[in-house]
């Protein structure tokens, strides 16, 4: 095999690599989504709230995206991950806006850890989107 096909093949190992985990976060926030609209669904459908609003279980599907990007903060993984980084943002961006309104209204003290989560997504993408440009010069 010659250079050029390892290379090759190589980015397609990673690219189908940062498929699977881009596919994974989509999966953890539809989940996320089903879970959030479940409680008033129910409330609606059957009179009663069957499950309330998350809690602790919204903590951890905030922790997907962090985790992410910690899988694939190499150069090359996040010049292939970052056209993908709008499901990053959006992902965590739902997360900090649930959490922050329910530690806001109702006092939930396990939603801070999505804050922190979301917020470390967002200081993440900021940073590897700057080592990138910076090593681009």
């Amino acid at each position: 095999m010659t250079r050029q096909e390892v290379d090759g093949t190589r980015r397609d190992r990673a690219r189908k690599r940062i498929d699977r985990s881009v596919t994974a976060l989509k999966v953890v926030l539809a989940l996320a989504c089903v879970r959030l609209l479940a409680g008033p669904a129910t409330e609606d459908f059957l009179g009663d709230a069957v499950v309330g609003l998350p809690t602790w279980e919204w903590s951890l599907f905030a922790l997907t995206p962090p985790l992410l990007l910690l899988l694939h903060r190499g150069s090359a993984d996040w010049r292939l991950l970052s056209y993908d980084a709008i499901y990053l943002k959006s992902a965590a961006g739902l997360y900090l806006f649930y959490a922050a309104a329910c530690i806001a209204f109702r006092g939930g003290r396990p939603l801070w850890i999505a804050v922190v989560a979301s917020l470390t997504t967002f200081l993440g993408i900021w940073c590897l989107n700057r080592r990138e440009r910076s090593s681009d010069r």
